[in-house]
């Protein structure tokens, strides 16, 4: 395994991970409330249950649900489509299919969307994993090493906290982030589009995730392929060696800022 020492933290060969390692380099840099966890895709149901300690749904859930079994309480949860209250959760990790029915968006006209004609651009809008390839999702934390590697990993963290992590991912190798808002449905920004595009993908959680899925009035959701969270890990840990580093300290509105900002960036 190549390993790479930067300030301390170890950036690690993308194929093989220490979750535990990775998670602790991440609270100790940004002190996550939330616990970090992974998503993961199954081609057939009997991969899924074949995860150790799987817990499976007695009862009908949100995605959102699932997924803060495994953030707020710690479980490693196995899902299919028959889990899920309906396509709409469904849809968005590809196990069920953007029919005629889903796209017309007939069940948010009136609710979420002035016309059916609104609904239908909102859905046709989200970004979701193509249907037909997956049976099965499973999530679990991190720091289980269950789901290694996951597809993607989840972080909530308050805007703070992630405009470091996203800085991290800007130290090196620079590139400018674009992302969406779908508004409602908004794991289609997260999950959705992290699992169907292979990129970091920011969202602003939904009212159904924060009503359903117990995201806090302050989080935002990060989802990332692992490949980015070590050098996230390594940008963040350099960026804190220049001063840069959470909890941002705040240093008076009315103060003179030529002192602060010459210690950044000289005199």
């Amino acid at each position: 395994m190549t390993v790479i020492s930067t300030d301390d933290i170890a950036v690690q060969d993308p194929e093989t991970y220490d979750w535990p390692k990775l998670v602790d380099d991440l609270n100790g840099l940004l002190r996550l409330k939330t616990t970090p966890i992974g998503m993961k895709m199954f081609a057939t149901v009997e991969e899924m249950e074949a995860i150790p300690r799987i817990r499976r749904p007695k009862d009908v859930h949100t995605t959102d649900q699932i997924v803060a079994q495994a953030a707020r309480l710690g479980w490693t949860v196995g899902i299919t489509n028959d889990d899920l209250v309906g396509a709409q959760c469904g849809a968005v990790i590809g196990l069920a299919p953007r029919d005629e029915k889903w796209l017309s968006g007939k069940n948010m006209a009136g609710v979420w969307f002035s016309t059916l004609e609104d609904s239908a651009a909102h859905q046709a809008a989200m970004d979701t994993v193509p249907f037909g390839k997956y049976q099965a999702m499973a999530v679990s934390p991190l720091t289980s090493g269950r789901l290694d590697p996951p597809d993607i990993c989840l972080i909530y963290a308050t805007p703070g906290q992630m405009i470091i992590l996203i800085n991290g991912l800007q130290w090196a190798g620079y590139k400018k982030f674009e992302w969406s808002v779908v508004g409602e449905s908004a794991c289609a920004d997260s999950w959705g589009r992290a699992l169907a595009t292979g990129e970091p993908s920011l969202a602003i959680p939904c009212f159904a995730e924060r009503r359903y899925g117990g995201v806090l009035d302050d989080e935002l959701l990060m989802a990332l392929p692992p490949k980015y969270l070590p050098r996230a890990i390594a940008g963040m840990a350099r960026l804190s060696a220049n001063g840069l580093r959470y909890p941002i300290p705040q240093y008076g509105i009315q103060s003179d800022a030529r002192a602060g900002l010459a210690v950044s960036y000289g005199g």
